[in-house]
């Protein structure tokens, strides 16, 4: 039986983890940019590394990552495709290979030094059942940062989602706004890696939008649908882990896969 008083914490980040990714994923998936998550991943994950080789640990070492992957978001945003004659997909497998050199070379002095990379594991793997109301409330801002931007450029963002070069001959900021979309979109997963790692939390920002444009049409009922199958993964694959005594993260990812495909199945029944 759940000890309530110690686990509230832990379903509440499953839940906000869940529903704040889920958010992200219509734009993501939207966008047809889901190797986003990678890279954004893999710069944080570089971050960490080196973090924890220049000793910090706990809260600083979350820092770190969230500083890497803020500026390889705002790289990637600044980085104009059409000057640099590679589209964005391209950019973006360039800072993944990069990000995911420097972090596997940082991974490799950990022996050399002699030192412990558990900290940066426990990141990489991530594990829900640590998760503290202090983490939670990192998590609520992110999502409320989040939700916030959607609500002051949902409309600019529905723009660039269709066309990043329309929007802007229209008169729209893009450069601005996507910038500020991929910064969120850093912070967000940065505050989430604990809750399913770093390698894993690709599947919750791309999952729940796959499922979403199965069962309804329209941006806004997409974001709806999306963040409540987000919050359902995060907080059933908690409670599923529990009772089994599996990892929580692959719990989740797993649980996230199998909502997806079920909205498939439901949308090609509903088209035959």
């Amino acid at each position: 039986m759940l000890d309530l008083t110690f686990w509230m914490p832990v379903m509440a980040g499953g839940l906000v983890a869940g529903g704040s990714s889920g958010l992200l994923s219509v734009y993501i998936v939207g966008m047809r940019i889901p190797f986003l998550g990678v890279c954004v991943a893999h710069a944080a994950l570089a971050g960490a590394v080196f973090g924890s080789l220049a000793g910090l640990t706990g809260p600083a070492l979350l820092g770190a990552a969230l500083v890497a992957a803020m500026i390889a978001s705002l790289a990637l945003g600044l980085a104009d495709p059409q000057r640099l004659n590679a589209d964005t997909n391209a950019l973006m497998g360039l800072l993944f290979s990069a990000t995911m050199g420097l972090a596997f070379i940082g991974m490799g002095l950990f022996p050399m030094l002699g030192r412990s990379d558990n900290d940066v594991r426990s990141l990489l793997w991530g594990s829900l059942n640590f998760c503290r109301w202090e983490d939670v409330g990192l998590m609520l801002a992110a999502f409320a940062a989040l939700a916030a931007f959607v609500g002051l450029f949902g409309k600019e963002m529905r723009a660039i989602m269709f066309s990043r070069q329309d929007a802007t001959a229209a008169g729209i900021h893009a450069t601005f706004v996507w910038t500020g979309f991929l910064v969120l979109t850093a912070v967000v997963m940065a505050v989430n890696f604990q809750t399913v790692g770093g390698l894993m939390i690709y599947s919750l920002i791309s999952n729940p939008a796959l499922a979403a444009f199965q069962l309804v049409r329209g941006s806004g009922k997409a974001l709806i649908l999306a963040s409540i199958l987000g919050a359902t993964s995060g907080l059933g694959g908690f409670l599923i882990s529990a009772a089994t005594d599996l990892p929580s993260g692959a719990v989740i990812v797993l649980l996230s896969s199998v909502l997806a495909v079920a909205a498939m199945a439901v949308g090609r029944l509903r088209r035959l």
